[in-house]
């Protein structure tokens, strides 16, 4: 009987609501604009915000392997959804600096074990040719809570004053897959072809870099993940200096960029099942490196807002097939795979630095190139051949 037909449908959406939780911690990038308002902070200073949050991608990715060795896939991403809960409550409770970086370095630290244990997890419900197409219906999921930050934290601020009520509302819709979770039977056991075996330790997912294709998919992780909170934090910003939007109205830049990307994500989701995935990427690629051309030059929002259309759109799926290139290529070794290309994540802490400075120096358009160039380097490192996927 094949593993997507092995598990009831209540288990699944339990499982698939991780992937809705996941996104909260998009709230980072609409967040950095407002802390750096209300403490009057510089670019560099305030992208220190989204760094504490991604920096535990690099630190944390492989304790959480080794933790979830230890007690499975569920009970981890359980684990990250209760810590999540009580982080997104510390920057309400105490709205300051050193607070916001504490609130949201947990929030890094339970976004880390959730991600690190929920892919691997997911894909071991489904055959190894679908785990492509599931990971992006995945990230469909993800989207549409990444999508609902800036639209909360500016709806907070037009009903109430204060932005930081999302903050609690957040917190308060963690605890309902939590529930789903608790609630539903044990999946670690399903179809253990994809679930990894081998015990997880610091030298054996290291050593994975050794493996070319995967040392080119963690560099890819790292890029696309620069690129999407670069995107998320810029684009407010970006609204403000060309369009004369205020920051309440310019945080919607980032939830456009997030309804693309769950319309890409939607439309991947199924067009994956059907074409190359490396084929599907290549495209996704051009389209998105073209669109980056007047969204570094325009002045008129219509023309900024449809560029970071364009972006969002092509680059939906890039995460979920290059960590998907990444599981097939070592599927008996997934939890240790999961934890490197999670690892990887920390590409937002390693780039947003490196934005902030290229901003205060030369200006946004600087910044915007870099994210530009990154999208080349990534079209450089994709493979050849596609040995995993079906077309």
């Amino acid at each position: 009987m094949e593993n997507d037909k092995q598990i009831g449908w209540f288990s699944k959406v339990a499982v698939f609501s991780g992937f809705f939780i996941m996104g909260f911690v998009d709230i980072v990038g609409i967040a950095t604009n407002y802390v750096k308002s209300d403490f009057g902070l510089s670019a560099t200073l305030s992208n220190t915000i989204p760094m504490m949050v991604f920096i535990w991608f690099a630190l944390f990715s492989i304790p959480a392997g080794i933790l979830m060795g230890r007690i499975g896939k569920q009970k981890s991403v359980l684990l990250a959804l209760i810590i999540t809960a009580v982080a997104l409550l510390i920057p309400f409770v105490a709205y300051r600096f050193v607070w916001v970086l504490v609130g949201f370095s947990l929030l890094g630290i339970s976004n880390t074990l959730l991600q690190v244990s929920l892919n691997p997890l997911v894909a071991s419900l489904f055959n190894r040719e679908k785990i492509a197409s599931i990971l992006t219906a995945g990230q469909f999921v993800k989207s549409i809570s990444s999508l609902l930050g800036p639209i909360i934290a500016g709806g907070m601020v037009t009903a109430w004053g204060d932005w930081k009520l999302a903050f609690p509302l957040l917190a308060i819709v963690t605890l309902l897959p939590i529930l789903f979770l608790a609630l539903s039977g044990s999946t670690d056991t399903v179809g253990d072809t994809n679930l990894g075996t081998s015990r997880t330790s610091f030298s054996s997912v290291l050593g994975l870099l050794k493996e070319r294709p995967l040392f080119l998919a963690f560099l890819s992780i790292i890029l696309i993940v620069g690129l999407d909170v670069g995107i998320n934090t810029t684009a407010p910003e970006l609204m403000m200096k060309r369009a004369g939007l205020e920051l309440n109205r310019a945080g919607l830049a980032s939830s456009l960029y997030f309804l693309a990307k769950i319309a890409g994500t939607l439309v991947g989701s199924f067009l994956l099942l059907k074409v190359s995935p490396i084929r599907f990427l290549k495209v996704s690629l051009l389209l998105a490196i073209a669109a980056f051309v007047p969204l570094t030059v325009a002045t008129e929002g219509w023309i900024l807002l449809s560029a970071i259309f364009i972006i969002g759109l092509a680059c939906a799926n890039l995460f979920s097939i290059i960590f998907s290139f990444a599981l097939n290529e070592k599927p008996d070794r997934s939890n240790e795979v999961s934890a490197l290309m999670i690892m990887g994540v920390s590409g937002g802490a390693v780039i947003l630095p490196l934005l902030g400075m290229v901003n205060d120096l030369w200006g946004i358009a600087a910044s915007l190139a870099i994210l530009a160039i990154s999208l080349v380097i990534i079209l450089i490192f994709i493979p050849k051949k596609d040995n995993h996927a079906t077309r």
